[in-house]
C-alpha cells in the first residue's frame, strides 16, 4: 500500500509564498507520474502539476512561472514551491501518485489527504 502525506499549506497574503511538501512511502509499483491536484469545494478537482520520471515537470498555465514541482527520489518527497501567490489558488492541495497520462486525474491511483492553501481576497 502507498502512503502520500501532505504538509506545509496555509494562510498567506496575496503575493505571498507558500511551500508544499509530499511524502510518500517506499512504492513496489511504478509511478511514472507525481503530481500536485487542488480542489474548491463543489468543484472538479483540477490539475496543477507534474513530474514524469522524476523530471520533465509540467505545469497548468494558470500556475505557470508561480509555481515550481521537484522531485527528490532519494528522500521519496514531492514539493510544490509557490510564489506570488493568488487569491483564486484558495483550495485544497492534494498529491498523487500513479501513471499514464500525468495531467489526467484518472492516471493516479494513490492521493494524499490534501492540505489546504488560503489566499484572502
Amino acid at each position: 500500500q502507498v502512503h502520500l502525506v501532505e504538509s506545509g499549506g496555509g494562510s498567506v497574503q496575496a503575493g505571498g509564498s507558500l511551500r508544499l511538501s509530499c511524502a510518500v512511502s517506499v512504492l513496489t509499483v511504478s509511478r511514472d507520474c507525481m503530481g500536485w491536484f487542488r480542489q474548491v469545494e463543489g468543484k472538479e478537482r483540477e490539475w496543477v502539476a507534474n513530474m514524469f520520471d522524476g523530471s520533465n515537470p509540467r505545469y497548468d498555465n494558470s500556475v505557470k512561472g508561480r509555481f515550481t514541482i521537484s522531485q527528490d527520489s532519494a528522500k521519496n518527497t514531492l514539493s510544490l514551491q509557490m510564489n506570488n501567490l493568488k487569491p483564486e489558488d484558495t483550495a485544497i492541495y492534494f498529491c498523487a501518485a500513479g501513471e499514464g497520462w500525468c495531467s489526467d486525474k484518472r492516471s493516479y491511483h494513490y492521493w494524499g489527504q490534501g492540505t489546504q492553501v488560503f489566499v484572502p481576497s
